[in-house]
């Protein structure tokens, strides 16, 4: 049994409902609210699960052993060992490696400068949050356009589907939430509309998701 552990706007657990839908992998989805009452993710019971309190929080119980991974780097990344049919890693090293180095700009360089932590601790100074997330996501965003000139055929590393696109497209709605002007990124808006032309990108985006907030 696989379970995963998501909130509907959450960029990150959005991620890995992309590598499940891609690697069609049967599973059960737990919503986690994080603004309801607090946030649950702060709740005693989730915070066994993940002290830090966030998603996604992947279950795989087989054997009746239990396996518990957060962070959506070591979970997509067990995913494609685990269950390595429709590969999400190219065969080239240099162009796993190309993916990787996507993957981590927009995953430790951009993520942690937009997460609702951070913006929840901005307003608790009396700072406005929104320059500093739209300079955080603009410096990211331009150096994924950078590598991505080189990198990219219909996808951002060539022609196939790679991890490195499951981050481009959360990030991308993520900057037009804080009004992000995204003309000057034309390679990525085109990759992106490819990936959102396909069933699995479709049914991980956020408005599919059972626990979709259209007053959010």
């Amino acid at each position: 049994m696989i379970r995963l552990y998501s909130y509907w706007r959450s960029s990150s657990a959005w991620r890995v409902r992309v590598g499940l839908a891609w690697k069609r992998i049967t599973h059960e989805l737990v919503l986690v609210n994080l603004t309801r009452d607090g946030g649950e993710q702060n709740q005693p019971e989730f915070r066994e699960r993940n002290p830090l309190g966030q998603v996604p929080v992947l279950e795989v119980t087989m054997g009746g052993q239990l396996l518990r991974l957060t962070q959506s780097v070591a979970i997509l990344e067990y995913l494609e060992e685990r269950f390595p049919e429709r590969p999400l890693l190219p065969r080239g090293f240099e162009d796993r490696a190309r993916v990787r180095q996507l993957v981590e700009i927009v995953n430790s360089g951009v993520q942690p400068l937009q997460n609702l932590s951070l913006r929840r601790a901005l307003e608790g100074a009396r700072v406005d949050p929104l320059p500093f997330l739209q300079g955080a996501i603009i410096r990211g965003l331009d150096a994924l356009e950078g590598v991505a000139r080189h990198t990219a055929g219909r996808f951002l590393v060539r022609d196939g589907v790679t991890l490195a696109d499951m981050y481009l497209v959360p990030q991308l709605y993520t900057a037009r939430r804080f009004h992000v002007d995204l003309r000057p990124y034309a390679t990525l808006l085109r990759v992106e509309g490819e990936c959102n032309a396909l069933a699995e990108f479709q049914s991980a985006h956020p408005n599919a998701q059972p626990d979709y907030d259209p007053e959010a």
